[in-house]
């Protein structure tokens, strides 16, 4: 299973009460869980499956980890991709990343990774999809799909950031440092030595819609739309991917479209990608 098979999944199951459905089936009470629970359907192609033990099973054939936000990522996809999945409540939102700098990629030896999700199939890195939803009023009002090499910066852009300031840290004197993963954490900053500062890293980004503005806009009299970017290389790595343009034949507000987008290292530079969109 690939993205290709969440679009053709989407378009032809085009669920959007989202907290309501998973609700009734005593799933999740959360709609940012909500969401990914909707994306592992989207992905596995269970909308339909009524028994738990049958979609949980499906489930599994088709991912090989499922995280959370405390272990990343939200979920790998069986020798392919991994997900992100992120839930923002205002269509112009920013993305709140926290502790955790954009991916470009998941690799892994990231030491953000659990050992169980290293191990869940022999890998050394997976492209990542950024799954956006934008959820009010327990409504799914749009979604979009992104990899991360199209959408943000190569790791070390973020980390030599990250690394620069924990060496800013380090510096200061009369200091107690603690070992810490978080940017850093001072001991003892007080005569007394009782007080101690934990310096966390807060990232966010903006939203695809956002970033990608220059070649898409969202149709504000649709209840629904759909984004999602492929590169060009990416895009032909789908042995699937005529089933999606054949589909695109058939179904009037479901589009392809040739486009050139920037690269997140360099946006001078121009990259061939398709865009698909989908409307209700």
């Amino acid at each position: 299973m690939n993205i290709i098979n969440a679009i053709i999944n989407l378009v032809n199951n085009p669920v959007l009460e989202i907290k309501e459905v998973y609700t009734n089936k005593n799933r999740i009470n959360s709609s940012g869980d909500a969401l990914e629970e909707y994306i592992k359907d989207l992905f596995a192609g269970t909308f339909n499956t009524t028994v738990e033990a049958d979609r949980l099973s499906k489930i599994s054939e088709v991912f090989s980890y499922i995280g959370n936000n405390s272990n990343p990522p939200d979920g790998m996809l069986r020798n392919g991709d991994a997900i992100e999945v992120k839930k923002i409540e205002s269509k112009d939102a920013t993305l709140a990343l926290n502790s955790s700098y954009p991916k470009h990629k998941l690799f892994a030896n990231s030491e953000m990774l659990l050992d169980s999700c290293k191990s869940a199939e022999t890998w050394i890195e997976k492209d990542m999809i950024y799954a956006i939803g934008v959820v009010k009023s327990h409504k799914l009002k749009h979604l979009c799909m992104v990899y991360g090499l199209d959408y943000c910066a190569s790791t070390e852009i973020y980390k030599r950031i990250k690394d620069t300031i924990k060496l800013g840290v380090n510096t200061i004197p009369n200091i107690e440092l603690a070992e810490t993963k978080e940017l850093g954490r001072l001991n003892k900053v007080d005569p007394l030595g009782i007080t101690y500062l934990r310096i966390r890293g807060m990232w966010g980004i903006e939203n695809p819609w956002k970033v990608f503005n220059y070649i898409y806009e969202r149709d504000a009299s649709k209840n629904f739309n759909f984004m999602c970017i492929i590169n060009h290389e990416k895009w032909n790595s789908f042995t699937n991917r005529f089933e999606l343009v054949d589909l695109s034949q058939n179904v009037q507000n479901l589009i392809i479209k040739d486009v050139e987008i920037k690269n997140p290292n360099n946006p001078a530079q121009l990259r061939d990608a398709k865009l698909i969109t989908f409307s209700i």
